[in-house]
């Protein structure tokens, strides 16, 4: 198969990472990390497993690989530096959250798996953090848990509802907080005059993923396995990735028994995995940090994230420098699964996104934006994250977690190890586990279905305003989006 052309993302020099997201950006700045390039892979080579892409999935992947079985070579190929990609970029939300709600992985699967994905989702949280205690990885986790805020009659509905269907399972522990409560808690408005309610769900934690990601690379160095950068990937099968290195455009092939596809949205990028994930783009903005006094006011606590009841997501964190790190929805879909720089600077989701952030907290006034960036998120055609593995052919793929990675990928690593290495446990036997969604369909009807998916949700955030009813836009869409 011939190469794929496609722009490069970068230059390869710390600049162009700096500008990837603030989470890079802020290694530099503290001196912790210069983001200098490993060295590429110039020759062929055998490994037992090969880890297509250099994010969380493959790192943790070969991290649990590499405890089971120190004799395993291991090799990592990354096009650009490990945490590139959405694992560098995300908000930090290290939380149980699955792109399949519970009730519908009940419908596909049953009551108990449902009930056993949930469990191994609030697992994992935890597991994040003990991990990275144990090796020494210092990315600033804190369990403090998530807030959502429902800030008007519909929304406090919809938090009511879900309280009460996490109840039902047993296994979130998610609590719903009056209008009392929270307006004792925090200054966030509401959108009809009267204070917000809001539900907590203690299984989330603040990090700072490019810590993370780049902290895990190097641990994982340490046990043995080989991490080539600026080597792009141009094409696998069974046994074998063909690379080239993207400075020296020398081609080679890597040969390995067991061959790992970790690369989320960017998997879209190649011919054999086009149409597997949609990349939809997320973007974020991050204040100046602000003052104790406006952070008092605010009630966001040191380790919690938020976010509210509306249909075009948000999300956000308080860093550990007291930064707001806040993102969103909103960039739409390019034709033929495009990703690219000029995709991740969008001024209109941008100023959509502050203007977001002051609406809900207005202490946050005249707070500078120092830092604006954004990436593409993977999303399955059936919005159902999923870690596989083919025995016969050797070959396995994990993603499509549609922004729920952070902690998800911890998973996916672990249950990708016992598949490779054949052990019959308990996370090879969760509904998530061999799932195969069904392909995006081909364009034009991918670029007209996406941007009118993100379309209705914004419509139907107008929608439940003007009618203050629960939306039926939404609801003629929530089965498209896992719901």
């Amino acid at each position: 198969m011939a190469k794929v052309a496609r722009p490069a993302q970068t230059d390869g020099s710390q600049a162009s990472y700096r500008r990837a997201s603030f989470w890079l950006d802020d290694l530099v700045v503290a001196g912790r990390d210069r983001l200098q390039p490993r060295a590429p892979l110039t020759s062929d080579a055998r490994f037992d497993v090969c880890l297509v892409g250099g994010g969380l999935t493959a790192l943790w992947t070969a991290y649990a690989l590499a405890k089971a079985d120190r004799a395993l070579r291991i090799a990592v190929i990354e096009r650009e530096i490990a945490g590139f990609g959405a694992s560098g970029r995300n908000g930090g939300w290290c939380s149980a959250l699955f792109p399949r709600s519970a009730g519908r992985l009940e419908r596909d699967a049953g009551f108990e798996a449902a009930v056993a994905m949930r469990q191994a989702m609030v697992d994992t949280v935890e597991e994040v953090g003990r991990v990275t205690r144990a090796e020494g990885i210092d990315c600033d986790y804190e369990l403090g848990g998530t807030v959502v805020f429902a800030r008007n009659d519909v929304q406090r509905g919809a938090a009511r509802a879900e309280a009460a269907e996490a109840a039902r399972f047993g296994v979130d522990r998610i609590e719903y907080w009056d209008q009392r409560t929270v307006s004792g808690r925090f200054g966030a408005t509401g959108l009809d005059g009267e204070a917000p309610a809001a539900t907590f769900d203690p299984a989330c934690a603040r990090v700072h993923p490019a810590k993370l990601v780049r902290g895990l690379a190097e641990v994982v160095e340490t046990m043995g396995v080989s991490i080539f950068e600026r080597t792009e990937v141009l094409d696998w099968s069974a046994g074998k990735v063909r690379f080239s290195a993207v400075d020296g455009h020398r081609e080679g092939v890597v040969s390995a028994r067991h061959v790992i596809i970790a690369l989320e949205g960017y998997g879209s990028q190649l011919p054999r995995a086009r149409r597997r994930v949609a990349p939809i783009h997320s973007l974020m903005i991050a204040t100046e940090p602000l003052p104790e006094e406006v952070w008092d006011e605010i009630g966001i606590r040191h380790g919690q994230t938020f976010s509210d009841y509306r249909h075009l997501l948000v999300y956000g964190q308080r860093t550990a420098d007291n930064r707001f790190a806040f993102g969103g929805r909103g960039a739409r879909y390019h034709w033929g699964s495009a990703i690219g720089p000029e995709f991740e600077r969008d001024e209109r989701v941008f100023e959509h996104l502050h203007a977001a952030l002051r609406d809900l907290f207005p202490a946050v006034g005249g707070a500078q934006v120092t830092h604006r960036w954004g990436g593409p998120l993977g999303i399955a055609r059936d919005w159902h994250a999923s870690a596989s593995y083919n025995p016969r052919t050797g070959v396995g793929f994990a993603g499509g977690y549609v922004g729920d990675g952070l902690s998800t990928t911890n998973l996916a690593g672990r249950t990708l190890a016992d598949l490779v290495l054949g052990h019959d446990t308990d996370l090879v036997r969760l509904p998530w586990t061999n799932h195969r969604s069904p392909l995006w369909e081909p364009e034009p009807l991918r670029f007209a279905g996406t941007n009118l998916g993100l379309l209705g949700m914004a419509l139907a955030d107008v929608e439940e305003r003007i009618t203050a009813r629960p939306s039926l836009t939404a609801r003629v869409i929530a089965p498209f989006t896992g719901h």
